[in-house]
């Protein structure tokens, strides 16, 4: 990979979208490497275009699961015997892969839970409720997914902390003056997505952590859109916290990571009790280990463990920057093709976009719009996008929504707008 060629998507993609036309991007041979994809839906040739809620899970991963299931499976940390031993192994190489994969410094500040979501209501049920006191503030933007916000909410009504909300262009856009003007002295995180889920839009977050640690403030993440659409590198971004979701990424669901630094984590209490994350308990009292192994009570989810490093594996081995080309050169068809139909609006124009498509069409529901894809074997993903309070702002109800991923051609964006004619038609 050439230096110029790695340029083309860095941890902030800023310069994802100033590239010039990528190299030959072998999405056919890919494509063969996802067993969904073989199939019909309403006897025409599936086009899945809902990455952006859950990514199809390449022969590789489901491959690894099995296997790890059949020949090595156990409980971890706890046995003696060969097949603890070997899972464990396994367990904790996985570790060291995502490590490696968001260039984090040390294995210990990759903490395994069970997706994004919990991964942020971790840090705001340990770090937050530790930390922050009542008059103290959080800064979100208006674009957040209610996982992103939600627990913020919760966190408010048990401490007496305030949120306060970082507006959005009519474009999508996050500006960075309009963060700027959101921070105070009283402010001690700021929590933003990297990549819209709903507009595409890819946030500098590079600079907002720069802006929120000269206002004395942490800064926490949402990475789940931007870990499969592009290198990240938390060091670079000089993230506190940054969190994803396998699911999104290739692999199974119920697996998340929760990346943050080594000190930080240190001075966080265990978000749950029970095994695996103790030294020693007595009835009088119980000594916790060190991170990560602290936050993550209980048997965890080791196969999908394994299914997750196998999917890092896979995505690593084609390479992040090698995607991201792909993808933006799919994202700018898509968005060429599409805005030549009259009666449709594509919803988020900013010129920093990851590969996601939402918009509305005249007279026509998005749930129409989806259901009437769906008989033209077109997936896509259709309402609020759990990004309500953005869909006010945005003062719309819902869009249809096309995300794509690196299996994602041509063909798949012509099948979506032909689908997309049939709707103008049905509703002309």
């Amino acid at each position: 990979m050439t230096n110029a060629a790695e340029a083309c998507a860095t941890a902030n993609g800023e310069e994802l979208f100033a590239c010039a036309a990528p190299q030959h991007f072998a999405v056919d041979q890919y494509r063969a490497d996802f067993p969904a994809l073989a199939q019909q839906i309403h006897g025409r040739p599936l086009v899945y275009l809902d990455t952006g809620a859950s990514a199809l899970k390449p022969r590789m991963v489901i491959e690894s699961m099995s296997r790890f299931m059949e020949t090595d499976y156990a409980n971890i940390h706890r046995g003696v015997h060969t097949l603890s031993q070997r899972a464990t192994d396994k367990y904790e190489a996985v570790r060291a892969t995502v490590r490696r994969f968001i260039n984090a410094e040390y294995d210990d500040e990759i903490i395994f839970t069970r997706g994004a979501t919990e991964s942020i209501n971790l840090v705001a049920q340990t770090w937050g409720r530790t930390c922050l006191k009542t008059g103290d503030e959080i800064v979100i933007t208006a674009l957040e997914h209610h996982a992103n916000i939600v627990p913020w909410q919760m966190l408010r009504d048990q401490t007496g902390i305030s949120l306060r909300i970082v507006p959005v262009t009519p474009e999508g856009d996050v500006r960075l003056e309009d963060v700027k003007a959101a921070l105070s002295p009283r402010t001690k995180l700021v929590a933003v997505a990297h990549i819209s889920n709903v507009l595409g839009t890819v946030l500098p977050v590079r600079e907002i952590a720069a802006l929120a640690h000269a206002a004395g403030a942490k800064i926490l993440i949402d990475g789940c859109q931007a870990v499969s659409h592009m290198p990240v590198d938390v060091r670079d971004i000089d993230a506190d916290f940054y969190v994803f979701s396998g699911h999104k990424l290739y692999g199974p669901n119920a697996i998340g990571i929760l990346y943050g630094k080594r000190d930080i984590l240190a001075q966080m209490p265990p978000y749950q009790g029970g095994g695996d994350m103790i030294e020693s308990v007595t009835f009088e009292k119980t000594t916790y280990k060190e991170p990560p192994h602290r936050f993550e009570a209980g048997t965890p989810p080791i196969t999908e463990v394994i299914g997750l490093g196998a999917a890092i594996e896979y995505i690593s081995t084609i390479g992040m920057a090698r995607i991201a080309r792909h993808e933006t050169d799919i994202l700018a068809y898509a968005t060429e093709k599409l805005s030549r139909i009259n009666s449709l609006k594509i919803i988020g124009t900013s010129p920093h976009k990851a590969g996601i498509v939402s918009f509305t069409m005249e007279h026509a529901h998005p749930h129409d719009i989806g259901t009437i894809l769906d008989r033209q074997g077109v997936a896509v993903r259709a309402g609020h996008h759990c990004a309500q309070p953005l869909m006010e702002f945005m003062g719309i109800g819902a869009t249809a929504r096309a995300s794509f991923g690196l299996y994602t051609s041509r063909a798949d964006i012509d099948a979506l707008a032909a689908a997309v004619a049939k709707v103008q038609e049905i509703f002309a």
